[in-house]
Parts: structure tokens; C-alpha cells; sequence
């Protein structure tokens, strides 16, 4: 059993986009293949404003299902909702580091080893490594494949969240790489029921 961070994108979703997060909470009741689901809200293309009445509308629902939601990008949103975990992309933690002092959980989002140390020393409690395998989402750039995240693993001391081209069927893969779990976004997105697609 492993953990899970679903990542959004509003952009691929066929169904709904609060509805498909309903969905994708209830895989925290009883499964037997992960131990736990938590959003990652990433919708960077939103405005600071925009961002911030979504993330209210996303909280909301984590809540009432017992899930547990990371924000993203946008840390005075996430403080200014009272919520304390936060994920960063590198330059923006390496452009505040003090920002992690406010919250309880800070993730970041590395490409190599050397990333993954500097994020450490910035103060990260976990990372997410990619990407590992192929996928439409960078279509143009080669996957770093499960050596390179066996390298991220074996070299920190925190989480290592497997990101990239992650399905049901190569999971497994990246949990026996070292990863402590996987981050799933575009299938997650896509499909009809989170349920029958975990």
C-alpha cells in the first residue's frame, strides 16, 4: 500500500471539476491498494484571486470526505485559508525560503538529485520526482525513468512522491524504485470513476 497526491488540472477534466475532487476523495474509503488519496490543487494558470475561490470550494469538500488538501503555488492563499500545507515549485521556495516556517507540510517538485538536496535544505518535508515515465504532458522531453528516481530516493531522507506517465499498472514500479507513493494527474482527470480506474 502506498499514498497517493492527486494533482488537478481543471483543463483535462471531462466530467464536473468539484465533482470529479467528490469522486476522487471517496478512494479513501476502505482501498486496498492505497493507503491514502490527497488533492494537490495546481491550477497555476489561475489568477491569485480566481485561485483563492477555488481552493475555498476544494477545501470544503476535502473536508467533509476526510482528505487531505495541498494547495499549490500560491502560499498567502493558502494561509489566508488557514490551510498548512503548501506546494512549491523549486524557484518559487528558493525565492522565499522562510515561507516554509507557516506551514506544517511543504512539497516540492525537483528534476534531479542535486534539486532534490537543495529542496531539503530549504526546508521541503517532501518531493515530488519526475518525470519517471512517458507522458502526454511533456510529450517533447525524454522521461528520467526509475534509476533516476532510485537516485532521488537513496540520496534524501524525506518522501519521494514518483510523478510523470504514473498509472495503476506501473505504480508498483516506481514503490519498488523507493518511491513512498505516486502522483497521478492526467488519468485521475480523464476518467469516468476514480474507482474503477485505481
Amino acid at each position: 500500500m502506498y499514498k497517493m497526491l492527486a494533482i488537478t488540472n481543471r483543463h483535462l477534466c471531462n466530467n464536473d471539476f468539484l465533482a470529479q475532487i467528490q469522486d476522487i476523495c471517496t478512494l479513501n474509503e476502505k482501498n486496498t491498494v492505497i493507503k491514502s488519496v490527497s488533492i494537490v490543487l495546481r491550477e497555476k494558470d489561475l489568477s491569485e484571486n480566481d485561485y483563492k475561490d477555488l481552493a475555498a470550494k476544494v477545501l470544503k469538500i476535502c473536508k467533509k470526505n476526510n482528505t487531505e488538501c495541498i494547495l499549490h503555488t500560491y502560499y498567502k492563499v493558502a494561509s489566508e485559508l488557514n490551510c498548512k500545507k503548501i506546494h512549491l515549485p523549486l524557484h518559487v521556495l528558493k525565492s522565499k525560503p522562510d515561507v516554509c516556517k507557516e506551514f506544517n507540510e511543504v512539497g516540492v517538485s525537483i528534476h534531479s538529485v542535486s534539486e532534490a538536496i537543495e529542496a531539503i535544505n530549504l526546508g521541503a518535508t517532501y518531493i515530488t520526482a519526475g518525470h519517471i515515465f512517458a507522458t502526454d504532458c511533456k510529450k517533447d522531453i525524454p522521461p528520467r525513468g526509475l534509476s533516476f528516481l532510485s537516485s532521488v530516493c537513496s540520496s534524501v531522507n524525506i518522501p519521494v512522491y514518483a510523478i510523470g506517465g504514473i498509472l495503476p499498472a506501473n505504480a508498483q514500479k516506481a514503490i519498488n524504485a523507493g518511491a513512498d507513493g505516486i502522483c497521478i494527474m492526467s488519468g485521475l482527470m480523464t476518467c469516468k470513476n476514480p474507482r474503477v480506474f485505481i
